[in-house]
């Protein structure tokens, strides 16, 4: 390796540890706040170690807000169900797209490249109007219907799909599997980078979604945890030390997943860029 190549190598980690540690300050700051009271926080203050350290704001959030744990049951059974919907639905559908021959099998790719353009924010009268009508406002099922399908992944999946080898589908149809088993038993097994993103990331939006169920739920027993944050705050003030510290409780969840399936991770984002 010359100098050139060592110089630049060197810069780009600058580089990149330099935009990590920037990243990293406002989660820090969030941190160290949660253990603030509030008085310090609003103070003008900016320092990261708690001049009076406190448990008090987790206690608050945990012992004396009665709706805490309802909400944060509430995220993790809207979180997982849509995840595992979405692992199912988005497979199927990127398996048929890249695997099966059927009649307007390109009008169905293309019309999934269309509503990737489609931001969600236009479909949230729609999606309101129909939930309305089918009675699922500010319900279980209101919340996972609309997002159980994801026309991204189901994008990323059918390229991964695409450079999948043959010869392992031949070898299951010769063995006498059909279509569904070799896709169930063979295909699926062989998926785990693309789905383990797809997972963390399916994960990710739905536990931090806060515009769906700001729009179609209103009692508050049924609010997810970043809708009941927003509780928190008030017309004449803001209890910053409480939302810090929910928040922390918030994020434990996204990164305990991301630890569990990051050596599928990147593997997986890499292998779905596969050929069209």
């Amino acid at each position: 390796m010359n100098t050139q190549s060592i110089w630049i190598k060197g810069f780009l980690y600058s580089l990149l540890t330099a935009y990590a540690i920037i990243t990293l300050i406002p989660f820090l700051w969030a941190l160290s706040a949660s253990f603030k009271p509030l008085s310090e926080i609003i103070s003008s203050e900016l320092n990261f170690i708690p001049k009076q350290f406190t448990l008090e704001n987790y206690r608050q959030v945990f012992l004396q807000e009665p709706l805490f744990l309802r909400w944060l049951l509430n995220s993790l059974i809207i979180a997982v169900s849509v995840t595992l919907l979405n692992l199912i639905f988005n497979s199927m559908a990127g398996y048929a797209l890249a695997r099966l021959r059927f009649p307007g099998r390109q009008f169905w790719f293309f019309l999934i490249l269309a509503i990737l353009a489609v931001p969600i924010q236009v479909t949230l009268i729609p999606t309101f109007l129909i939930l309305k009508a089918l009675g699922w406002l500010n319900s279980y099922q209101g919340m996972i219907a609309p997002v159980m399908v994801n026309a991204t992944f189901i994008f990323l999946m059918r390229q991964f799909f695409v450079s999948f080898p043959h010869e392992l589908e031949e070898a299951a149809a010769l063995d006498g599997l059909g279509q569904f088993a070799t896709f169930w038993h063979i295909v699926l097994p062989l998926a785990k980078p693309a789905l383990a993103t797809q997972a963390v990331l399916v994960f990710m939006a739905s536990w931090n979604n806060f515009l769906l169920p700001l729009v179609i739920l209103f009692d508050p027993e049924m609010f997810t945890l970043p809708l009941g944050l927003n509780t928190f705050k008030g017309n004449y003030i803001s209890y910053w030390n409480y939302i810090m510290a929910a928040s922390m409780i918030f994020t434990l969840p996204v990164l305990g997943l991301y630890a569990f399936f990051n050596r599928y991770l990147i593997e997986g984002i890499t292998s779905t860029g596969g050929k069209g």
